[in-house]
């Protein structure tokens, strides 16, 4: 069978959630299956590093596709000739997007619908954009896969999809992630927090993250506690505004906030693996990689109450309502003073982390290609 994969975000040292869904599967899936032909689609030049197998032809066409017209010439112009050139069986689209135009069967990963929750963080074009054609690709797509039963849920209810045509395909952990020695955590601990405790976030610095509140609850944990514990944000400044400009200038602790930017992901692995706690308080989220990459590191779960995030960190997180200041803050204080606590919460992670790894995903993923390949 020929496959096309959109590989879009395949970006040699830009993977993110998305990015890193489409590398750990098909660098499985083009290895475990050298039947078939792979043909990989970029929107610019790639990296050889994503050409993982011999059963894989890279082409390239453009434009990049970035901007909501861009998106539009790409996937209605160019995919459906793509397909058609090299007469493909199946399109697989990791990112969400479809094309409306072509006539291949068409399978599509939906890893969520956060624009229709939270429209507001969306720039005005692209949310035009999505609000108009999302539904469209929902309907468009020969069948659908979704990263957690709650994103399943969530296009059924918003779309009406066919339950029956929707796969989970869970998210999961790169293998770099695990606990690290006492060496290490005392080296990372001293080149990044002056040697003192920290809790962590990792990720995109969006609003919808809800840095915000995070800075508010760090500022009222170390003005409760006056403990030198610090806070480590690790990610793109891309979406920083003005709302979280005002809040980290007038946070009295500002001085013991650390941006590290975009970091490798050796040095992630040692910053998550020698924090206090991860605090992932994200408002809304299709998965959550990171609450499963803190599990694998053996560091105890802040997360959110709503959305994905319960699903994902079962018994082994300690939960938050993301819109409460006072909740994320309760939370930072029972993490810092229960060393039991920390301690049940890392063993119980020990077996929820089992149900996530990329192995597992790429089986998951793979059963779905298969029920389009066999029609």
């Amino acid at each position: 069978m020929k496959i096309v994969v959109n590989t879009r975000l395949l970006q040699k040292n830009n993977l993110e959630g998305i990015g890193w869904f489409t590398y750990e599967t098909f660098k499985r899936i083009t290895t475990n299956h050298p039947e078939h032909q792979f043909y990989f689609l970029f929107d610019r030049p790639y990296s050889d590093e994503f050409i993982f197998s011999k059963n894989i032809i890279p082409l390239v066409y453009g434009p990049p596709a970035r901007h909501p017209i861009l998106y539009y010439i790409w996937f209605e112009w160019v995919v459906p000739k793509v397909l058609k050139k090299v007469e493909a069986d199946l399109f697989i689209t990791p990112d969400g997007y479809c094309s409306l135009s072509a006539k291949t069967p068409t399978l599509q990963v939906v890893h969520d619908i956060n624009y229709a929750h939270y429209p507001q963080f969306i720039p005005f074009f692209a949310r035009k954009y999505l609000e108009f054609y999302f539904p469209r690709f929902i309907r468009r797509a020969s069948r659908i896969v979704t990263v957690s039963e709650f994103s399943k849920q969530d296009v059924i209810s918003h779309y009406g999809y066919d339950a029956s045509k929707i796969d989970v395909v869970y998210d999961g952990a790169n293998e770099i992630y695990g606990p690290v020695s006492d060496e290490v955590i005392v080296a990372t601990r001293k080149q990044y927090s002056d040697g003192k405790l920290y809790f962590f976030y990792v990720g995109s610095l969006h609003p919808r993250k809800n840095i915000v509140n995070l800075l508010k609850a760090f500022d009222k944990f170390r003005t409760v506690t006056n403990a030198e514990v610090k806070m480590i944000i690790a990610g793109k400044t891309y979406w920083w505004n003005n709302k979280m400009e005002k809040e980290y200038k007038k946070n009295i602790h500002k001085e013991d906030i650390i941006f590290t930017g975009r970091v490798d992901i050796s040095t992630l692995k040692n910053l998550l693996a020698s924090s206090l706690a991860l605090t992932y308080v994200s408002l809304f989220e299709g998965f959550g990689i990171p609450i499963v990459e803190a599990m694998y590191s053996e560091v105890p779960v802040i997360t959110s109450n709503t959305s994905s995030m319960p699903e994902v960190g079962g018994n082994a997180a300690l939960y938050v309502d993301p819109f409460s200041v006072d909740s994320i803050t309760d939370a930072m204080l029972k993490i810092y003073n229960d060393k039991n606590l920390r301690n049940n919460l890392i063993q119980n992670a020990k077996t929820r982390r089992k149900e996530f790894s990329w192995d597992k995903s790429t089986e998951r993923l793979w059963k779905s290609i298969e029920k389009l390949l066999e029609k």
